[in-house]
């Protein structure tokens, strides 16, 4: 297939940021395509700057140009003004590294990371010449797969998906390149054939093999219409995070982007228990990355890159074992010359120390972001998150004396049970942690970021209600009202009509597809941008469907109710989960299983992979670790 470059290259004058489309970044490849090779156009259903960075989809690129059998290419949402140009002149959607179109490539391969991009994956199939509902497709189209956190509902998008990959990517792309090089070998004559084969591999999901049942509003069923079809997909985990030291070429940009840095994921993982957290929940049990393995991978992407700035990745990045000694290591460094800074993203406050705080500080003092979520420790009790006052205002105090002038709190609003003196709360400590900050440097300021909680599949508030638009909106203005004329805090927070559009996307069913469809044919595309939301195509798709918002968002499910996702584990247990639902309506909270005996969750027992860490020993206060690195140790966890 010829590059589609001559008839693009013109269409860039046009348009506001070209660089986004042209490639060549430095790490990218140029793979040589050929006849026996499955070729895989891996697409972030976003803006280039936000996709680009995304390790998911880095880690594949690498792992797919690798092998021998399978090329990847890259392609990104375009934005609206290259899209206008595509269209107008019948130009296709195109990859970034030969121009190729998007047709041409056996695999259309999604990263689903937030539930509003969902009308941009519609777009860019359609924007590649091919049938957005897979019934529709021919047989010789290319096999649409989504993979990522979302999928562990995926079934407002199963109209339009061919597979989804349920869980963690590294070993299942290799078998899904075997199936489909059977197919291509064979000519591409049996499509039906290679969706039944994909099935046959654990963590693939395929809509189309299953019927949906509905008993009225409620849904009844999701069952197999075949005998070799699992009844439920298993996640797929990968036991051991050190033999997947990727990505080992970090693209490197032409053009600004999101979190623009060397990114080293250090552990994936949580079992902290956060009863709100689908990241947590859905990547359990937690495996660390060998502390020399972190400290190599952070070695060679600097000398390769260039970037004077890494980010150590994880869901808590200050939970890692021995990390206070691998930010010391790093910062040190004498390859670094003193000029490699260090940012800690995810900052558990209970693990934040001035130990830690003085060495992030000594290069460079990147931002700082702590989450206590909660206003009150009541509040906190019912979502598990187990941080006090008293830690949080520790944390900021070893901010602040360590030279910081802002630091970033982050808080949900429309929690369970929440109530105003819970809202209310969180301004008072905002402005308790903003006294803390003037005690030393006048210019401290503290910036209150307030999202509304969305219930999401696979967590223990599955089954809650979602806050409407009018009660979040209550919490917001009281908030405000709070803050007003206070010293050093500033409030943000996020639109509740799009936290409603979330809930919509994000607790569905299959029958949301035509919502979804409707959406994006009104124009809905870049839901995430607060310039291109628009809450009334949602509700008028919904009420074109005779669907109700208050069935799907707004009312507590009871424990029997057939979920949309039941068809897919994450390996937790049913009973698991409830109990912890129980347990947050009844304020009671759970440790960190990583030091205690087993809860009985499943994620260990399901998949025979235990807690692995870097450090043998379990901290004597918290989570930090002894810092002597013995390589990876399973932790073996008894019986509640």
């Amino acid at each position: 297939m010829s590059s589609l470059w001559p008839r693009i290259e013109p269409l860039l004058a046009n348009v506001q940021k070209p660089a986004r489309y042209i490639g060549c970044e430095d790490g990218s490849r140029v793979p040589a395509h050929a006849p026996h090779k499955v070729s895989w156009l891996l697409l972030y259903p976003d803006a280039y700057e936000i996709g680009l960075p995304n390790q998911g989809l880095q880690i594949l690129y690498e792992l797919l140009n690798d092998s021998d059998d399978a090329v990847a290419e890259r392609s990104y949402a375009p934005w609206l003004d290259l899209e206008a140009e595509l269209r107008a002149r019948g130009v296709p959607l195109f990859s970034l590294e030969t121009h190729r179109a998007a047709a041409a490539f056996d695999v259309l391969a999604f990263n689903l990371s937030a539930e509003l991009v969902y009308t941009n994956v519609l777009n860019c199939i359609d924007l590649a010449n091919v049938a957005v509902r897979s019934a529709n497709r021919r047989a010789d189209d290319p096999i649409v797969i989504a993979g990522g956190h979302c999928t562990f509902n995926p079934e407002p998008l199963a109209d339009f998906v061919d597979a989804f990959v349920i869980g963690d990517g590294e070993e299942v792309v290799g078998e899904i390149t075997s199936v489909l090089g059977a197919w291509k070998a064979a000519g591409k004559r049996d499509r039906e054939g290679a969706l039944r084969a994909l099935a046959q591999v654990p963590g693939v999901y395929v809509p189309s093999l299953y019927e949906v049942t509905y008993d009225g509003p409620a849904l009844v069923a999701v069952t197999p219409k075949y005998a070799d079809v699992p009844a439920v997909v298993e996640k797929r985990t990968i036991a051991d995070l050190g033999a997947w030291p990727y990505p080992k070429q970090q693209l490197v940009p032409l053009t600004e982007v999101v979190h623009d840095r060397l990114n080293v994921e250090i552990f994936r993982g949580c079992t902290r228990g956060c009863r709100f957290c689908q990241a947590g929940m859905i990547t359990r049990p937690v495996r660390e990355r060998p502390a020399a393995q972190v400290r190599q991978m952070v070695a060679d992407g600097l000398a390769r890159t260039g970037y004077n700035e890494v980010s150590l990745t994880s869901l808590s990045s200050a939970d890692y074992s021995g990390i206070g000694e691998v930010v010391s290591d790093i910062i040190n460094e004498p390859a670094c010359h003193g000029q490699v800074s260090v940012a800690l993203p995810s900052l558990r406050v209970d693990a934040f120390t001035v130990g830690i705080a003085s060495e992030i500080q000594k290069v460079r003092r990147t931002g700082l972001t702590f989450a206590p979520e909660g206003g009150t420790w009541r509040m906190r009790k019912v979502i598990n998150k187990l941080i006090t006052e008293e830690d949080l205002y520790g944390a900021v105090e070893s901010a602040f004396s360590q030279g910081w002038r802002r630091v970033k709190l982050y808080f949900l609003i429309g929690l369970p049970t929440e109530t105003d003196e819970d809202v209310a709360a969180i301004a008072a400590l905002a402005s308790q942690c903003a006294a803390i900050g003037r005690s030393h440097t006048k210019g401290a300021n503290v910036t209150a970021s307030v999202g509304g909680f969305v219930p999401k599949a696979q967590t223990p508030f599955q089954w809650a209600r979602q806050d409407t638009v009018g009660e979040l909106a209550h919490k917001v203005g009281l908030l405000k009202d709070a803050v007003r004329g206070g010293r050093g805090v500033t409030l943000r927070w996020h639109d509740p009509k799009a936290t409603l559009a979330e809930g919509i996307a994000s607790r569905g069913d299959r029958r949301l597809g035509a919502v979804m469809e409707d959406v994006w044919r009104a124009g809905g595309t870049f839901q995430e941008w607060s310039e291109h939301f628009d809450l009334d195509r949602w509700t008028e798709a919904m009420a074109r469907h005779g669907l109700s918002i208050d069935w799907y968002v707004h009312r507590q499910r009871p424990r029997d109710e057939v979920m949309p996702w039941a068809h897919v584990s994450a390996g937790l247990h049913h009973d698991f989960l409830w109990q912890d639902w129980e347990d947050a309506l009844a304020e009671a909270v759970v440790e960190d299983c990583r030091w205690t005996p087993c809860y009985d969750c499943g994620a260990c027992t399901e998949y025979g992979i235990e807690h692995i860490v870097a450090s043998p020993v379990p901290p004597a206060g918290g989570s930090q670790g002894t810092g002597q690195d013995l390589g990876p140790v399973p932790v073996t966890l008894g019986r509640r």
